[in-house]
């Protein structure tokens, strides 16, 4: 949280760079809201995969725009306005308000009023009682909840159905992983497998993963998927083929960990987020002999850090995060659904609650208007240890987690270097030990890098779409720097909107052969950027839809997910291929998953099952913020942006599995918000009150 003292008005040294400053940040408000604007607005061209363009934008899709611009934009002020103390409601409205209000308490009653005062006085004694009892389930909440060991509790008993009824969830991912190690285990125990071939088929191939980039000495496994990740899955799988002859005893196992650890993480940042109560950073300085000092008086420094500290939450918040995590089907689904992105997402909120409990006793290492914080600057030993584990397993589940915990070390160095071992220690430290050594790993020729074309997901899906609506668009000398890396027929064949993944050629043998990955060279790939610059420049209207129909949906909130995350329980994998899963409450998969699609259809009801209105949200909430110069708060909010810039460089739009991390925060992210508005304004109410108690002493 950033230092109160940050939000107060003051007069500003240079008038003229603080409105500059004003207005750069609305402008990054304004940019936000137009960009939100724009994906709701082509959603109803996109939704037509056949024929839908932006050349076909009309007066609706201008209507939505503005529409939709003014509603995001809207909410911004109304967040911008109520942390400043300013009347939300428009002035006619709020007038009316109290004027109802007066009338109402200054009217003389008659006698023919009297029944109705009866009526009256039995409606407010209803109310009051309603009110009581509302009061009472608060209190009986916040008792429940106010423990770690019993918000963990909570969760257990709360998601227990989905481990014991569902089992497990899973897709082709840790098949593949599975495949992987299993190929890998053969060939340390001497079995002689098949390896580079232009007939051959073997795991590395499924992806695929470019011939080029295997070593001369045959080995399978690869960092398609964290090798990390790969191994212990697939060791897993393979004592459970030991002990029971299939997979699948290995893989509720690994669904039922993985619940265990996201009880463990969601229990411990709601602990830190409800529980804690944290004496914030607006402390009155104190000298040697502990009084106070400083341009604020002791009394109103005292009131004021005391005001600005976050008290424990209220029994309506606790209830509300409390049924996302229980209720939502992403959180309840994402439990036991056995792919790198839930295991990211639940570590990821480990980890962001310990970056509130950094801000939350951040020292400043200077003074501003005489308030800095006077408490401890170094971690508990839980905690720090807590910062290390959460840092390990996000790195070893998602291979973008690198670049999110690099930038957040640069910012946390800059924004609190007195506490720079801690940042050394839990995040550089472990970055350079697991990605460093998966990268060491990679250039010995133990295992198999990712291939780079993964990350080329925007200018695949340009490509592909040129070459499926205006093959003739694409110059002879683009057709001959792509030819040896892409066949461009079946690039238009295989290309899909939604998806960059077929395009990429990834699946089974039965896969369109696009991707040349068997014959392609690093030299070949020097011409694809040359060949795309063209084919965008020959071909503009047809790439900015290939980019808008591959990342609108993230930030539509009326868009229906691509791929859901209810899809991992019924997939194929699980109802068909599975041994003995796929005959265990099979139906009641199919209507669990059905009710929450229902669910999910519904306007406006349904959005709140769906990542993308968490994503929207979440942007408005930071837009507000910055507006708000909470500095801290925002470097410690980075991440969800970060996140949202792997959601459009993603193989597929709307992908909830990419928004998990996201929504499982927001809950804490509006909590924060609010906190810090409510300090603001009583900040702001006792500097006005210290102003006016000054001005009134006699001279």
């Amino acid at each position: 949280m950033t230092s109160p003292a940050s939000s107060l008005p003051a007069a500003a040294a240079h008038p003229r760079l603080a409105r500059v400053g004003a207005a750069a940040r609305w402008m990054l408000a304004v940019l936000a809201c137009l960009w939100l604007a724009l994906c709701t607005a082509v959603g109803p061209l996109y939704w037509d995969f056949e024929n839908g363009t932006i050349a076909n934008w009309n007066w609706t899709n201008t209507a939505f725009f503005v529409l939709s611009f003014a509603i995001y934009l809207g909410l911004i002020v109304i967040m911008v306005r109520f942390a400043a103390g300013q009347r939300v409601l428009p002035r006619a409205i709020s007038g009316r308000l109290n004027r109802a209000g007066q009338q109402h308490s200054n009217q003389a009653l008659e006698p023919s009023q009297s029944q109705s005062v009866v009526a009256d006085s039995n409606v407010s004694k209803r109310h009051a009682t309603a009110a009581s009892r509302f009061a009472t389930l608060g209190r009986w909440i916040t008792r429940g909840t106010n423990r770690f060991w019993k918000l963990a509790l909570v969760f257990f008993i709360g998601w227990l159905w989905v481990p014991t009824t569902l089992l497990a969830a899973f897709g082709a991912d840790i098949r593949s992983q599975i495949r992987e190690f299993s190929w890998a285990w053969n060939q340390w125990t001497g079995l002689q497998q098949p390896y580079i071939g232009f007939f051959s088929f073997v795991p590395m191939d499924i992806y695929p993963t470019a011939h080029y980039m295997w070593p001369p000495d045959p080995t399978y496994l690869t960092d398609q998927h964290n090798v990390v990740l790969t191994v212990f899955y697939g060791a897993v799988a393979a004592f459970s083929r030991y002990l029971t002859g299939s997979n699948d005893a290995g893989i509720v196992a690994l669904a039922a960990g993985q619940m265990l650890l996201a009880v463990f993480c969601c229990a411990a940042t709601a602990n830190r987020f409800l529980n804690r109560p944290w004496m914030g950073v607006a402390q009155s300085t104190k000298d040697k002999n502990g009084s106070s000092t400083g341009n604020v008086s002791s009394t109103t420094s005292a009131r004021i850090a005391q005001d600005s500290a976050p008290q424990l939450a209220g029994g309506r918040a606790r209830f509300l995060i409390l049924v996302f995590f229980l209720c939502c089907p992403l959180a309840v689904f994402a439990t036991i659904s056995i792919t790198k992105s839930p295991l990211f997402a639940f570590s990821f909120v480990w980890w962001f609650g310990i970056w509130y409990e950094l801000t939350q006793t951040w020292k400043p290492t200077g003074k501003r208007k005489g308030l800095t914080a006077t408490v401890p600057i170094r971690l508990p030993r839980h905690s720090f240890v807590a910062f290390v584990l959460s840092t390990a397993v996000m790195l070893i589940s998602a291979k973008y987690a690198w670049y999110i915990i690099a930038l957040q070390i640069v910012l946390a160095l800059i924004a609190d270097r007195r506490r720079w071992t801690t940042y050394v220690v839990a995040l550089l430290i472990p970055t350079m030990l697991i990605h460093g050594g998966i990268s060491l790993a990679i250039s010995s020729g133990a295992i198999i890098g990712g291939d780079p074309i993964e990350s080329r997901g925007v200018q695949l899906q340009m490509i592909a779409r040129v070459a499926s609506r205006n093959p003739e668009g694409i110059s002879e000398e683009a057709k001959k720097n792509l030819s040896d890396v892409f066949n461009l027929d079946q690039m238009a064949d295989a290309y899909s909107q939604q998806d960059a993944d077929p395009v990429k050629s990834s699946g089974i043998q039965a896969k369109k052969v696009s991707y040349k990955w068997r014959t392609v060279t690093p030299e070949d790939m020097t011409n694809f950027n040359k060949a795309w610059f063209e084919i965008v420049k020959d071909n503009p209207v047809i790439a900015l839809d290939a980019l808008l129909a591959k990342c609108f949906g993230y930030f539509n909130v009326t868009d229906q997910p691509y791929v859901s995350m209810d899809y991992y329980v019924t997939s194929d994998y699980v109802q068909k291929n599975s041994t003995w899963i796929k005959s265990y409450n099979h139906n009641w998969r199919e209507r669990i998953t059905g009710f929450t699609r229902s669910w999910g259809k519904i306007p406006v009801i349904g959005w709140i099952t769906h990542g993308n209105f968490y994503v929207v949200m979440t942007l408005l909430i930071g837009a507000a913020e910055v507006i708000r110069r909470r500095w801290l708060t925002l470097m410690t909010h980075i991440p969800l942006l970060l996140l949202m810039g792997v959601m459009i460089t993603a193989p597929a739009n709307n992908f909830e599995r990419h928004m998990l991390p996201v929504a499982f925060v927001f809950g804490f992210v509006v909590l924060t918000y609010w906190r810090e508005s409510l300090a603001e304004r009583r900040i702001a109410r006792q500097a006005q009150s210290s102003a006016s108690t000054t001005m009134t002493l006699p001279q």
